[in-house]
């Protein structure tokens, strides 16, 4: 951050700039289809044994995957899983131990000045000045990333009006909610037109209406045709938004598809989730089922994933009807959510 005298005399400088405008007379993406999406284009970012280490702790432990122009790639994973580590080295913000990156073709360890102009980043700690209108904001990092100044006014307008902030465009952003912030925080990472976005949680803290808008500005950015690496940990999320998954804990890439060819690898399509069974229950019963895939026990849940969960119905009545309390059963088909436990063997949480 600036110092309160630097602060003050960039405050004053924007501030002498600032003007009324005319109303935008286009919009970057206004006239973006959001129906059929065009299939993803040319690889934007190939990621290639990207490793971090931190004395003996291996944060990020040799990564490998790959981005193309028009997808939104998630990178899903519970806090401390290497997720925003990774993201940091992609952004230049560290330097990888071992492995690199290509990004269009440029090398992240010899072209780093060449990456920066192609990426947009959106940190999830919200990098924004409150004392500054969000006209201002932009026009701020505008001139961090060089863009010149005619184009860059026009280029004010045309973000705020896709985020859905253009009459507010010269209030001040510390007067603005949790989701109003979010939204300038991406038009930021959008200023200077990059071809590769890299979001970091960036629904993090904001109120469901916020949270769809956002949703509404990616699948317009990858129908522009814009690849994007989408990091969180809500798994509603990802199933929503995501063309493919990468699945990460400690700092391991596990598996990376599309949903459905990740619940396919499993071989399971179903989940039986049973609540209520004293410690200790023999499950030796469901063996002679074709057997399940995998069973989970914790917290008093006992979840097994299997190909067809009717064959079971049987022999976990008899399970069931040994226990003297309540059992609350529940099935469905295999989700993000199950197949994040079966390759894990843990939730996520907030």
């Amino acid at each position: 951050m600036l110092t309160e005298v630097g602060y003050n005399k960039l405050f004053s400088r924007l501030r002498g700039k600032t003007k009324e405008r005319p109303a935008p007379t286009r919009a970057a993406y206004a006239s973006v289809p959001q129906a059929e999406l065009t299939l993803p284009g040319q690889v934007a970012l190939r990621v290639q044994g990207l490793q971090k280490r931190y004395g003996v702790r291996e944060a990020v432990a040799g990564v490998s995957f790959e981005v193309r122009e028009g997808e939104v790639f998630g990178l899903l994973g519970p806090n401390g899983a290497g997720k925003t580590t990774t993201l940091a080295m992609l952004a230049t913000q560290r330097r990888p131990s071992a492995g690199d990156a290509t990004v269009f073709g440029h090398r992240l360890s010899t072209e780093v000045r060449v990456v920066r102009r192609l990426i947009g980043i959106v940190p999830q700690a919200l990098a924004l000045y409150p004392r500054l209108t969000a006209a201002e904001n932009l026009r701020f990092f505008g001139r961090v990333y060089g863009v010149e100044s005619g184009e860059l006014e026009e280029r004010i307008d045309e973000l705020l009006q896709f985020v859905g902030l253009a009459e507010r465009r010269d209030e001040y952003v510390a007067t603005f909610s949790g989701g109003m912030k979010r939204r300038v925080n991406l038009a930021v990472g959008l200023v200077h037109r990059p071809k590769l976005l890299l979001l970091d949680e960036p629904t993090a803290g904001v109120d469901p209406q916020s949270r769809e808008r956002i949703f509404a500005i990616v699948r317009q950015l990858r129908a522009a045709g814009n690849a994007i690496l989408y990091v969180t940990h809500y798994m509603e999320e990802a199933e929503q938004l995501c063309d493919r998954l990468g699945i990460m804990d400690q700092g391991k890439l596990l598996a990376v598809g599309t949903l459905d060819e990740l619940l396919a690898q499993r071989g399971c399509e179903e989940s039986i989730e049973v609540r209520g069974l004293p410690p200790g229950t023999d499950f030796g019963p469901l063996q002679a089922a074709d057997g399940p895939c995998r069973i989970e026990r914790s917290h008093g849940v006992t979840r097994l994933f299997v190909r067809n969960a009717a064959q079971f119905l049987a022999p976990l009545q008899q399970i069931i009807s040994r226990s003297s309390g309540p059992v609350h059963v529940k099935m469905g088909p295999l989700s993000l959510e199950h197949l994040f436990l079966h390759l894990t063997g843990k939730e996520l949480h907030d």
